[in-house]
């Protein structure tokens, strides 16, 4: 027999028994149910306040609070994964009256932190929740443990076969348990053979052999399962995690249905997953792989984790975190009120996120608190915004079972200002009003203008309400204007009042300006405005928009307190609006009245439209004039000519209405008529109308076709329009006729002496079964005109039943403007609905509650487009069949739908995306984005993180979008990112941009000589350089053997070099050049440097020998420089140390030694020691040392390197 050690041993389940695993409403809750349906009112337990994760310092008191529901009331036990609860240290409370159950650690000590569970039991299930206990150790305990750990003598085991059989027996003795724990062989079938070891080991499994023998039962029993829904699995990497913080495991399986449904477990409860890949769980499938992903690993994430296909499980996998720890703990820290406090630390392993906890609280981020990760995910930090009093205590980092903690000490400020001024404008001759607010209700505030105190007088009020201190300025002046400040404990705040004195004009002037002026064309109207306000005045007169100068009908007077308008022979095109604008310095201010400008009308408006030429009279009418001249018509003067006579008679006034009836004509003459219109200011000029003819004969045209509204075995309905034109006389009635389907004989329906006088007929003459056409004639004065076009057949029997709804009404497509739509013909059924013989489609905007057809007349597929829709608006659609028998029920879909095409996430169709330029000043930019996107994204462009200046245009369409500066500056340089953004999704992408120009030369090159064959270059920096963070120098040298320029020097970003290996005797030039990406600068050439070579003649004059000793201990001449280098650039450190015997040179960064490191050139010439980074990396950053020693002694130099991006 085998057994599995374990903290907790699961339940057994009872006979008859099931457990179903149930998630509750409040996160890490587990809850299982007992029985497969729950009786009415009954429930299972659950949690409505669980208890939470703790870090406190050893000492203090704990409480871990819970409060559970159910019915029947559950019972509440407490347990601990490691160690029992017993009375001594722990105290079990429930309070009846707030229903809280409790669990009390009084004196919290490091070994009682734990991994807690409270349970929640009834008759029908179970509720089980955890909580983690963090104990910081403090003072010497801390130390004391930390050194017994590393003193501790660590037991080394044996063979592990030799302990599996050594264990068995007693294993056996130890626990009767019979059946290993399921989780165990979930794990064990997924895992390679070279694994199992190492599982047994974890789980505590004794009995290898037994181990075996089960297993390979139970894949067995799986294979045959998984062979039902998978024709193929292989691959299976268990999960593992990634250095970016996240965690995946993978497989490749085929499934026999392509569309069976996977579905992801953890720990036996069902999680989401999403193919979004920046969801919590995600999964891409690329062919037959499965890549199943976590994003944003923590504590809570371990567990494990099952993948099912059709409820058939494939593939098992136990996520256990590695172990965390603090490389570097948070440190106390000391912040002033209103200052942000920053907390930071450095685990061992890439995390995402932590948790951060401050007097016990869970700390998240937002407008108190920014929780920050570093890009490798080791570096954590924690900034406490704006400290108050109220913030200092303790702060703690959590990780798992690790963690950390520190003090934040809050020393707090005097009396400040919470609420500083803010500038004023105000109008001359108003009352301003300065506030602000100080911490403290006592602390007076005491008032300065330009410097100078001021005092509470008539005009000045000096107010303290509570916090806050206002100065209040009544009646303002001028002189008013200008700086003031408010003090306070030393403290102080500023701002400007500013006293303007813009165009106003009084109420009582207005009043009367606006009033209407009324004058007869040809008279003269006169506008004057008097107002306040500071000069120098612009004063402009407008005429309906059009502003007015001076000429000869206009003149304009203008003063610094008044201006008038004179209008002289008005016309009566002058009428309209008249609006004077006042403007200076301080604002504007505008008055609008109007002029009416009384005339004579214009004539009436023809032609005339006759509404009956008849033997017996003609009557017409017409439109009134254009313009009555601002007066109301009264009457309409008409005379009459006949044609063929040259007298005009007069028909006199007519009264106001545009229409008479002339009933003194003969019949067949033609008759022509003059019209004036006359109102109190003058009569128009005439309208002459056309030649009317009386009494001439005009038959009607043709009515419409007549419509079958209905058809019964005995009756026909007919319905139609009348015709367009009455051959100018009124309708006396309609004539209709019918012809049998194959006879050529039209017979009258009606009675001849009968017309029809409505647009409606009921035919009763038919007999059943016989197909039937009709057509209609109309009737005036002159008699019967044309019969309109005849009607569609119909057979005389009873109507069918109308159609049933359509079937399985569906969108087939989409765009912004179109919408396909497909559905099946309804169903027959005798007596209930009949087949249908078309289809109407109906569509509803949102916001309209009418239906309108797409479709005039029926169509006979079963698919249609609708076109013409309105992008993105929501419609409603519906169908419905038609027959002879009328429409049927319309089929709506289910949900409205949008006019756009299927839902697409933004993305970037670019092949290739240049994510970096180098552009010359002056020149134009223009970056291009195409992608794909529905619905229309809305698309926003960032530099470095803010919106993009004013002078950058951007513009847009469906599918791109182009940003363009059209003549690019220095300042222009930056990081743009597009976001493309819709309701589906975004997608950024980000460009460098350098704006930059050819280098300016270096300044003066300075050459000296600090050690003997060696020369410092040194130089002034170019003016360029705190403009381009890229720029540097290169450096050449000739010599006067050589004569041609050589490099010796790039990539320096300081402006000092010290060149080797000079000779003497030897003429020496250098030159120095700036260089950016746009290129090389102008050379700064250096003197001539020569080292004289001394000849002297060879004398030998032996002195008398004595001891004299050369030795010395070790110096640095020249010490190192601190350096600042651009990521991927070449540095350069060098110094000079001297000393006799010659000292040894060993380089250091951060303690460590680099004289070994094949990533450092490291040279020593002549005392020169140099060493050359050839292209450094963030990594590279820290603390360099140079140490010197020879048997004398020891000297070290330090410098700092510092990597920008």
């Amino acid at each position: 027999m085998f057994k599995i050690r374990k903290a907790k041993d699961e339940e057994p389940t009872a006979p008859g028994q099931v457990k179903i695993k149930k998630r509750s409403k409040v996160p890490g809750v587990m809850i299982t149910q007992y029985v497969e349906e729950l009786p009415e009112g009954m429930t299972t337990p659950d949690f409505t306040r669980k208890p939470i994760a703790i870090t406190i310092q050893e000492g203090k008191p704990v409480i871990f609070k819970a409060v559970v529901i159910g019915k029947p009331t559950p019972t509440v036990t407490w347990a601990r994964n490691n160690g029992e609860i017993n009375e001594e240290r722990y105290q079990i409370i429930h309070d009846k009256s707030s229903g809280e159950y409790q669990l009390k650690m009084p004196d919290v000590c490091v070994d009682l932190a734990d991994t807690y569970k409270c349970y929640a039991r009834n008759e029908y299930g179970k509720a089980v929740v955890t909580a983690t206990l963090n104990v910081i150790e403090v003072g010497f305990k801390k130390n004391r443990a930390l050194q017994e750990s590393r003193t501790a003598i660590r037991e080394i085991p044996e063979d592990f076969k030799k302990a599996l059989k050594h264990n068995v027996d007693i294993d056996a003795k130890e626990d009767t348990k019979t059946e290993t724990d399921e989780k165990f062989w979930e794990v064990l079938m997924s895992a390679d053979k070279k694994d199992y070891e190492s599982i047994c080991v974890q789980y505590g499994v004794t009995d290898f052999r037994g181990m075996l023998k089960k297993l390979n039962e139970k894949k067995i029993e799986r294979e045959q399962q998984q062979e039902k829904v998978v024709e193929r699995l292989c691959n299976l990497k268990p999960i593992e995690l990634k250095s970016d913080g996240d965690a995946e495991f993978e497989l490749e399986m085929s499934m026999r249905d392509p569309t069976s449904k996977i579905f992801l477990f953890k720990d036996g409860v069902m999680i989401p997953f999403d193919a979004d890949t920046e969801s919590k769980h995600g999964l891409k499938q690329v062919g037959k792989k499965f890549v199943f992903s976590i994003n944003g690993v923590d504590a809570e994430d371990a567990g494990l984790y099952q993948v099912e296909v059709d409820g058939v499980k494939i593939f098992s996998t136990d996520f256990k975190l590695p172990p965390v720890d603090f490389l570097v703990k948070i440190q106390d820290v000391k912040a002033e009120e209103r200052e942000d406090a920053v907390f930071e630390c450095v685990i061992s392993h890439p995390l995402k996120k932590i948790t951060w906890m401050g007097k016990n609280v869970t700390l998240e981020q937002g407008e108190k608190y920014d929780i920050l990760v570093s890009e490798d995910m080791l570096i954590h930090s924690l900034v406490v915004k704006d400290c108050a009093p109220l913030d200092k205590g303790i702060y703690a980092a959590v990780t798992g079972m690790a963690s950390c903690s520190a003090w934040l000490i809050v020393e707090e400020q005097g009396v400040y200002f919470t609420s500083g001024l803010s500038d004023v404008t105000t109008i001359i001759g108003t009352n301003a009003e300065l506030v602000c607010r100080l911490s403290n209700e006592e602390c007076d505030g005491v008032w300065y203008k330009e410097g100078k105190e001021i005092t509470a007088t008539d005009n000045i009020c000096i107010v303290k309400d509570g916090t806050f201190r206002k100065l209040i300025i009544k009646n303002c002046t001028e002189d008013d204007a200008g700086k003031y400040r408010c003090e306070a404990d030393g403290r102080k705040t500023e701002a400007v009042l500013n006293v303007e004195d813009p165009p106003r004009i009084t109420p009582e002037d207005l009043t009367e300006f606006i009033k209407p002026v009324t004058i007869k064309t040809g008279k003269d109207a006169a506008f004057k405005v008097t107002f306040l306000g500071r000069e120098p005045l612009k004063i402009q007169w407008y005429n309906e928009g059009d502003e007015l100068l001076e000429e000869t009908h206009i003149k304009i007077e203008k003063s610094s307190s008044h201006s008038r308008l004179l209008l002289t022979k008005c016309q009566r095109k002058t009428t309209g609006e008249i609006k004077i604008k006042i403007k200076n310095e301080c604002g504007t201010t505008e008055a609008i009245t109007q002029l009416v400008v009384l005339d004579k009308p214009t004539p009436p408006l023809g032609p005339v439209d006759i509404i009956e030429s008849s033997s017996a009279c003609i009557d017409f009418k017409w439109r009134v004039p254009k313009d009555n001249g601002g007066s109301p018509i009264t009457d309409y003067i008409l005379e009459r000519q006949q044609i063929g006579r040259n007298s005009w008679k007069k028909l006199g006034k007519i009264g106001p209405e545009p229409k008479y009836r002339d009933s003194d004509v003969d019949h067949g003459r033609k008759y022509c008529y003059h019209i004036r219109a006359e109102t109190d200011h003058g009569i128009s000029e005439m309208m002459e109308t056309d030649d009317i003819q009386a009494g001439t004969k005009a038959y009607p045209g043709a009515p419409s076709m007549p419509k079958i509204v209905s058809a019964f075995k005995d009756c026909i309905n007919l319905a139609w329009s009348a015709p367009t034109n009455t051959g100018g006389t009124n309708l006396f009635g309609y004539n209709v006729e019918k012809r049998k389907n194959g006879s050529n004989l039209w017979s009258q329906v009606n009675p001849p002496d009968q017309p029809i006088k409505e647009k409606k007929y009921a035919v009763k003459d038919v007999v059943e079964g016989i197909e039937y056409e009709f057509r209609v004639s109309a009737i005036n004065i002159s008699g019967a005109g044309e019969p309109s076009t005849p009607s569609e057949f119909v057979i005389a029997r009873d109507p069918k039943k109308p159609p049933g709804k359509v079937i399985d009404l569906k969108v087939t497509d989409s765009t912004y403007t179109t919408l396909s739509l497909g559905w099946i013909k309804p169903t027959e059924e005798e007596g209930v609905q009949d087949e249908a013989k078309g289809y109407f489609v109906e569509l509803r905007p949102a916001e309209d509650p009418e239906w309108g057809r797409c479709n005039s007349t029926a169509i006979i597929m079963n698919s249609y487009t609708i076109m013409g829709l309105k992008s993105m608006a929501m419609y409603w659609v519906r169908v419905l069949a038609t027959n002879e028998g009328g429409d049927g029920e319309p089929q709506e879909l289910d949900n409205y739908i949008i006019a756009m095409p299927p839902p697409v996430k933004p993305q970037f169709t670019d092949k290739k995306i240049n994510n970096f330029m180098v552009m010359r000043a002056g020149n134009s930019v223009r970056i291009n984005f195409n992608f794909q996107a529905s619905p229309v994204p809305i698309i926003n462009w960032l530099k470095d993180g803010l919106p993009v200046a004013k002078h950058v245009t951007v513009s847009n369409t469906d599918t791109s979008s182009q940003l363009i500066i059209a003549a690019s500056e220095r300042h222009d340089t930056g990081i743009y990112t597009i976001i493309v953004k819709n309701i589906v999704g975004q997608e950024t992408s980000s460009v460098e941009i350098r704006v930059t120009d050819e280098p300016k030369p270096p300044g003066p090159v300075e050459l000296d000589e600090n050690v003997m064959g060696t020369v410092t270059v040194s130089w002034t920096p170019s003016p360029d350089e705190k403009k381009d963070d890229r720029l540097h120098y290169i450096i050449t040298k000739r010599d006067s053997v050589k004569r041609s320029w050589q490099t010796v020097a790039d990539h320096l970003f300081n402006n000092k070099f010290t060149a080797i290996n000079i000779m003497p005797g030897r003429q020496y030039n250098f030159r120095v050049y700036a260089k950016n990406d746009m290129g090389l600068s102008k050379p700064s050439e250096s003197a001539p440097w020569e080292v004289k070579r001394t000849k002297e003649t060879f004398s030998l004059d032996l002195p008398v020998s004595k001891d004299c000793s050369f030795e010395m201990p070790p110096a640095f001449s020249v010490p190192l420089k601190k350096h600042n280098s651009p990521e991927s650039y070449e540095c350069y450190m060098s110094c000079a140390v001297t000393g006799n015997p010659r000292p040894h040179v060993t380089w250091y960064k951060n303690n460590i030694s680099l004289n070994t490191n094949t990533n450092y050139y490291i040279t020593n010439t002549c005392g020169v020691c140099s060493m050359v980074i050839l292209k450094v990396d963030f990594k590279d950053s820290g603390e360099y040392t140079v140490m010197a020693e020879n048997p004398l002694g020891r000297v070290e130099c330090s410098t700092k390197l510092v990597v920008r991006d």
